[in-house]
């Protein structure tokens, strides 16, 4: 018999997302599963995957986890998020309920530079204990990749600082962070009648020390009303992109401006948001191959009457994630489990083609679906139990966590009691 590390064996089912990368149209909706199904790993990659009685007649396990029926996932790969900030906003979410509008509380001093001015003052070791407390958080819901954007300094000590940060916690904590610079989330207050000096800040300093420190491999803008011009946003993005940057863009959330169109042609990897995204912009973003980074918890934040097309970007060949947007004004929402129920009742998708969303669509938009994605021979073993027996109570049930634990890199690193390891000795 072969022997391997760990073998996660009772399950109800392994959905292992294997197939075609990335997922498009009715692919969105095939997620593969193996009922009864068990996985192999060793040296922290899956080394087989299929039904139990094959796997435990050919492996001799080191470690078994028992899965007590539930269903096992990839890892969830969370393709945006703003986890660096110090302040809470809920102030303000209370003051959209009560008919403040986002652009009315920005405009007002609020916002995302509410939130760079708590982020200015807010100490090193302070940040990092709540940044650190926020990546706890995503491995417990599930999360074991996420990207994590700066953008809540918009100065080059603080936009450096919130980067460095990222950098040091990735370095020590299991979950895997791919960094993106958002120095342009807002223009800076001290910045307002100086429009294109702050730009030529981000061009000419900011972003090559970025790369010199290599502490981003991506580039973002907010392209918006009340953010950033098409032309100011192409500005930054033709000379990030001729740095050696890839190229993100938050897109038409709040005005349908084109910003989908010039993230299609700039060959951007995502464009995130796309509330009021034009039938020309699904075109385009069809025809460039740029991933539609949907988020549904921000949507329900907002309120927002306008919804991200989520059936006509599927159906017209689109490359659609999802995420949670997880920031500190308009979704503090963590789990991808809500994230996935919202993207169904909201967005009308279905529950295979939200959790493809939030999986291996999620990992192409990072070009990292080689590594993490699927559950699939030769992957990283990054997989999620589910304390449920089929994957489809992701969406049926809100509110509770279903994650019974949560394997990265062939690591046990979070469990619920009384889930635990068996060594061999212990069988």
């Amino acid at each position: 018999m072969e022997t391997c590390d760990l073998l996660i064996r009772n399950t109800s089912e392994v959905v292992t997302l294997r197939g075609p990368v990335p997922r498009v149209g009715p692919e969105l909706d095939r997620v593969h599963t193996i009922p009864n199904g068990a996985v192999a790993v060793s040296s922290g990659r899956i080394v087989a995957v299929g039904p139990e009685l094959e796997l435990a007649g050919r492996f001799l396990p080191r470690e078994t986890l028992d899965a007590g029926g539930g269903s096992l996932l990839p890892g969830f790969v969370d393709a945006h998020t703003h986890p660096v900030f110090g302040a809470t906003r809920e102030a303000e979410f209370d003051l959209r309920l009560r008919g403040r509008s986002y652009q009315e509380i920005t405009a007002a001093g609020g916002g995302i530079f509410s939130s760079v001015r708590s982020l200015r003052q807010t100490p090193d070791g302070e940040l990092a204990a709540l940044v650190r407390e926020r990546l706890d958080r995503f491995i417990a819901a599930g999360t074991t990749t996420i990207e994590a954007k700066s953008g809540y300094g918009l100065n080059r000590e603080d936009e450096l600082r919130s980067l460095e940060l990222l950098k040091a916690l990735s370095a020590e904590h299991p979950l895997d962070i791919e960094t993106t610079f958002l120095g342009a989330h807002q223009m800076p207050e001290e910045f307002a009648d100086r429009r294109d000096a702050y730009l030529d800040l981000l061009i000419d300093e900011v972003l090559p020390e970025v790369r010199r420190r290599k502490l981003a491999g991506a580039c973002d803008v907010f392209c918006d009303e009340g953010a950033y011009t098409i032309a100011e946003a192409r500005r930054l993005l033709e000379a990030a992109r001729g740095m050696g940057f890839s190229l993100r863009v938050h897109a038409d959330e709040l005005a349908g401006l084109g910003a989908a169109e010039l993230a299609a042609s700039l060959s951007a990897r995502t464009a995130d948001h796309l509330c009021r995204i034009s039938d020309a912009g699904i075109d385009a973003l069809r025809e460039s191959g740029t991933t539609a980074v949907l988020l549904p918890g921000t949507v329900q934040s907002l309120g927002a009457k306008a919804l991200p097309p989520a059936r006509k970007l599927i159906d017209r060949g689109v490359t659609v994630a999802i995420a949670t947007d997880f920031n500190p004004g308009t979704s503090h929402v963590i789990p991808m489990s809500i994230v996935i129920s919202i993207a169904a009742t909201l967005l009308r998708m279905t529950v295979a083609e939200a959790l493809s969303a939030a999986t291996i669509n999620a990992a192409h938009s990072l070009r990292i679906a080689d590594r993490v994605g699927s559950i699939e021979p030769g992957k990283q073993a990054d997989l999620v139990l589910l304390a449920r027996p089929s994957y489809l109570f992701l969406a049926y049930e809100l509110g509770d966590n279903p994650v019974s634990a949560v394997i990265k890199r062939g690591r046990l690193v979070h469990r619920r009691p009384p889930l635990r390891l068996l060594s061999t000795e212990s069988n």
